[in-house]
């Protein structure tokens, strides 16, 4: 009977899979996805899933450090686990995220693609994110070093969820991630509520006084701050946020609401405005989008830029062309290209996104964009088609899952001249060019590095429709 759980020696590493993980191959021909290792190591791994063809492990030793390994910038590298591939050099991780996309492409989803065009890095590999959102509780992890330490605060973390630990936080002093003075104001939070003894949030008994935190900085220097209560008085709650206010009178905005739910999430509670106008203004060229405590937004607001741009690129707009945008969000790809095309109309699933599209309509005086809160695949129609006419470009930028089938289908029979397909997944995309080919030729694919230091990676390909 095979052993579950072993030692495999010396396996070298020669790319990265789904979730960042490390992908080789044993002396034996099994494929091993591990956890800990970059492309170039040769690692013992620890095997902890086989299955037929395949196994899954973390790195137990590295044998040989591969040339492309860096030290990490943040100290919680080792085990916050947002920013995967800190230990690996910028330029080798666009180096195998464009062979990802290459891979999805042109191994798995057989596509023909005339034009390939390098991957777009991000010129800021740190501090790139203009949304943050952070976790309070009693239960802090503690790493081996640090468990049994009689010195130690275990009781007031605040900061990422431990992966696969849902009840317990990593208390993060220096995130990476964003620009100051989001560690500033965190770490200040912390040190606010603590003061006055305010109860950390308990995840397993749902008490507690302080849950949340949620900051948005913007290009444009302004400063969001949400703090999520839930049980807790309102004098309590004015004492906490006038100490914040007093501490940094740059917060531009200071939201609060009370959560007393199992969830975390905020997007069906009362947002409530304690200072400031409630929202910041981004800007991205000369598009200025207004930014609430619960909009979607692009948490990468430079490099989202560079994005549209190569999407406005494929487009080839000239001022004439009806546009649909598919999967709109809040309408900020529509809105962009609004003043390069004749129309634009968005679709988008979640009411609430419609309603911030809508916002920026109005806050740019764009009067040809139209939007639409529906599931694609329903509101496509021929009558919809006939209302609007027939797309001179379409705009899709679906879900990780992909765009539905019945969606692609109706895609083929509306027979748009030109479709741009921005994807956060090549997998899903690669399928449904698969199913586009029927009619399409792909021209122009090219990748864009939303997120240094993580497995995720946005492809734009243009398509183009086959002379009959």
């Amino acid at each position: 009977m095979a052993k579950k759980h072993y030692i495999l020696p010396n396996v070298p590493i020669h790319g990265i899979a789904d979730r960042g993980k490390g992908v080789g191959r044993s002396e034996d021909g099994i494929t091993v996805f591990v956890e800990g290792a970059v492309p170039g190591d040769v690692a013992d791994v620890f095997i902890q899933k086989k299955k037929k063809g395949f196994a899954e492990g973390v790195a137990d030793r590295i044998v040989k450090p591969s040339p492309d390994r860096t030290e990490p910038s943040c100290e919680h590298f080792s085990i916050c686990g947002g920013c995967k591939w800190q230990n690996l050099d910028y330029s080798a991780q666009l180096r195998h995220k464009q062979q990802v996309v290459e891979d999805a492409l042109f191994r798995i989803g057989k596509v023909q693609i005339a034009e390939m065009l390098p991957i777009l890095g991000a010129p800021e590999i740190f501090h790139y994110r203009n949304k943050l959102e952070f976790g309070f509780s009693n239960r802090r992890w503690l790493t081996a070093d640090e468990i049994g330490n009689p010195d130690l605060d275990a009781g007031h973390a605040l900061g990422f969820h431990r992966a696969g630990f849902f009840d317990k936080i990593i208390d993060i002093k220096r995130c990476w991630l964003q620009a100051e003075p989001s560690n500033a104001i965190r770490n200040a939070c912390r040190e606010i509520a603590m003061e006055q003894g305010l109860d950390f949030y308990d995840l397993r008994g749902h008490t507690g006084a302080l849950r949340n935190l949620m900051l948005r900085l913007t290009t444009t220097g302004e400063v969001m701050l949400l703090v999520s209560f839930a049980h807790i008085k309102k004098e309590a709650v004015n004492r906490y946020l006038d100490a914040i206010l007093e501490r940094f009178p740059e917060l531009t905005t200071l939201v609060y609401c009370i959560n007393t739910k199992f969830n975390d999430t905020v997007f069906d509670l009362e947002m409530h405005t304690y200072h400031g106008k409630g929202y910041v203004v981004e800007q991205l060229g000369d598009l200025r989008c207004k930014i609430g405590p619960k909009s979607f937004f692009q948490t990468n607001s430079r490099q989202g830029k560079r994005l549209y741009d190569v999407t406005a690129s494929f487009a080839g707009l000239t001022g004439n062309e009806n546009v649909y945008d598919l999967y709109t969000g809040t309408g900020s790809i529509a809105l962009y290209l609004a003043h390069l095309c004749r129309q634009v109309v968005g679709i988008e699933e979640i009411p609430e996104a419609i309603a911030d599209a809508e916002e920026n309509m109005r806050l740019n005086n764009i009067s040809n964009a139209v939007f639409y809160a529906g599931d694609v695949k329903n509101v496509l129609s021929p009558e919809f088609a006939q209302k609007h006419g027939k797309p001179d470009v379409v705009i899709t930028d679906p879900p990780r899952a992909g765009m539905h089938e019945k969606a692609v289908r109706f895609l083929l029979d509306l027979a748009a001249p030109r479709i741009v397909y921005v994807s956060c997944n090549p997998s899903t995309q690669a399928r449904d060019l698969q199913l586009l080919s029927e009619k399409y030729d792909v021209l122009k694919s090219q990748a864009v590095d939303m997120f240094p230091h993580t497995h995720h990676i946005e492809n734009v390909v243009l398509l183009e429709l086959r002379e009959k």
